[in-house]
């Protein structure tokens, strides 16, 4: 077992700034007393917490490992959990997590783990890392650990999770990855979780101003009333469809969303089209929840300064609660349309900056980047 000269095994958790360090935090205040737990034999842990950014510039699981590896050395570590948002891929699979027991080290994607219930499943992950890195070696130094299996935190109906091919010249000795359809469904919703969609809507400060201002115009409006009352449910849905359906076009063509790559092998185009997945789902949550917004703004503004018997007399129908109701449906589509003029109005790095998570921002910068040198 890894233990320190004081007879407590340290563990770093190495977390990539933001939600990782956010969720690292959150398993450390507890972290210790379980793992002592679930060791047994009166073993002590001491947990740290690390927050920086070790996936700056690479995706390269080599040039990462090696990162930890000096990372560790220079602090005297016992054992190091690396901990990143970003999707990692080996041999052309998804990765969940490796292990080097040789140098007592493991590197977690986190989008690997699903969107739901990330921080419990964050926390057994890691906790099954570090008790088989703490554990003894049941084989000589030149075969791997016989550790236990690490998939409890992984299984399930909808858990693709398998081993994963380990080359003789890497320095990992194990390695969990996804596969399929639904592994790449987890990784996309994963990701999808670890951009944070909701901080879309106050990030859009401009053109929520934009779709407010439009969507109060157009609540008095008598023409909008008439065109309201006329229209049907089929009607409505097309409507709401397509403002928010011009809404995410407008964002992902104007902010210059799309990821573009210059390789032309599969794998490449692969994780272009991941890429480009989880933008694509990414804007959708965020403008589905300003529309839902936009509806309850507009409903309110509706119920405060329309005259029933001025509605009457102009769409000659009475103004009930399904009036009130299909108008502010119809005024959120108007809404959604100014608001997608009004995202002009904001800078490309604000919206990547509502839409992408920080590590996810700095990928793309440093694709934009290398492809720029490449022209």
């Amino acid at each position: 077992m890894r233990v320190s000269s004081q007879g407590v095994t340290v563990v770093a958790l190495l977390a990539d700034p933001d939600a990782p360090t956010e969720i690292a935090q959150r398993m450390a205040r507890t972290l210790p007393d379980r793992l002592a737990h679930r060791s047994g034999q009166g073993r002590r842990f001491d947990v740290e917490v690390v927050s920086e950014p070790f996936t700056a510039g690479t995706e390269d699981l080599s040039t990462l490992t090696r990162r930890i590896m000096d990372r560790a050395r220079a602090e005297n570590w016992d054992i190091v959990v690396a901990l990143t948002d970003l999707p990692l891929h080996s041999h052309r699979r998804k990765l969940v997590v490796e292990l080097s027991h040789e140098h007592g080290l493991a590197l977690l994607s986190l989008p690997s783990l699903g969107g739901w219930r990330l921080q419990a499943k964050a926390r057994r992950a890691v906790e099954e890392a570090v008790l088989s890195l703490a554990g003894p070696r049941a084989t000589g130094a030149e075969g791997p650990p016989r550790s236990q299996p690490l998939l409890g935190p992984f299984a399930g109906p909808l858990a693709p999770v398998h081993p994963g091919p380990v080359d003789e010249e890497e320095a990992a000795d194990l390695r969990y990855v996804a596969s399929g359809p639904r592994g790449y469904l987890r990784v996309l919703v994963g990701m999808v979780r670890a951009n944070r969609p909701w901080r879309l809507v106050p990030g859009l400060s401009k053109a929520l101003a934009a779709a407010l201002a439009t969507g109060a115009i157009a609540t008095v409006n008598s023409t909008v009333w008439s065109l309201a009352a006329s229209l049907s449910a089929p009607r409505l849905v097309i409507a709401m469809v397509g403002s928010v359906a011009l809404m995410i076009g407008w964002l992902i063509v104007d902010a210059n969303l799309w990821h573009r790559t210059a390789e032309v092998s599969p794998e490449a185009k692969k994780r272009a089209a991941l890429y480009n997945a989880s933008t694509v789902v990414t804007v959708a949550i965020g403008v589905l929840v300003c529309y839902a917004g936009l509806m309850v703004i507009n409903l309110v503004w509706a119920l405060f300064i329309l005259n029933d018997q001025v509605f009457a007399s102009m769409t000659r129908t009475p103004l009930h609660a399904t009036e009130y109701w299909t108008l502010s449906w119809f005024v959120a589509s108007i809404a959604t349309v100014g608001g997608a003029l009004g995202s002009g109005l904001e800078s490309d790095e604000a919206i990547r900056a509502a839409a992408y998570s920080k590590r996810e921002q700095e990928r793309r910068s440093m694709l934009k980047t290398r492809d720029d040198h490449g022209d």
